[in-house]
C-alpha cells in the first residue's frame, strides 16, 4: 500500500506562485511514475502532469504547459508541482496519484487532494 498526502495548497492572487508537494509513505515511489490531477466543483477530474520515475521526462496539459513544473524528489519519496503565473480557472482540488498517462484509470493510489484558489 502507498499512502500519498498533498499539501501546499491555498489562496493566492492571479499571477501568483505556488508549490504543492506530495509525500509518500508506506512504500517507496522512487521507482514509480507520478501524475498530478484537478478537480473543480461539478467537473471531471481533469489530467494536468506526470513525471517518469526518473524524473527525465515530464507531461503537461496543454492549459498549464509552461507554467506549471512538475519535479520529484526520490531520495524523500516525494514529488513536487510547481504552479506559477496562476489563474482563476486554476482553481481546484490538486491530487497527486502513482501511475502514468492522461487518464485516471491510469492511475492505482491516490491523495485525498489539496485546495488551492486563485482570486482575480
Amino acid at each position: 500500500q502507498v499512502q500519498l498526502v498533498e499539501s501546499g495548497g491555498g489562496l493566492v492572487q492571479a499571477g501568483g506562485s505556488l508549490r504543492l508537494s506530495c509525500a509518500a509513505s508506506g512504500r517507496t515511489i522512487s521507482s514509480s511514475n507520478m501524475g498530478w490531477f484537478r478537480q473543480a466543483p461539478g467537473k471531471e477530474r481533469e489530467f494536468v502532469g506526470c513525471i517518469r520515475w526518473t524524473g527525465s521526462s515530464t507531461y503537461y496539459a496543454d492549459s498549464v504547459k509552461g507554467r506549471f513544473t512538475i519535479s520529484r524528489d526520490n531520495a524523500n519519496n516525494t514529488v513536487y508541482l510547481q504552479m506559477n503565473s496562476l489563474k482563476p480557472e486554476d482553481t481546484a482540488r490538486y491530487y497527486c496519484a502513482r501511475g502514468f498517462g492522461t487518464r485516471p484509470i491510469d492511475y492505482d493510489y491516490w491523495g485525498q487532494g489539496t485546495q488551492v484558489t486563485v482570486s482575480s
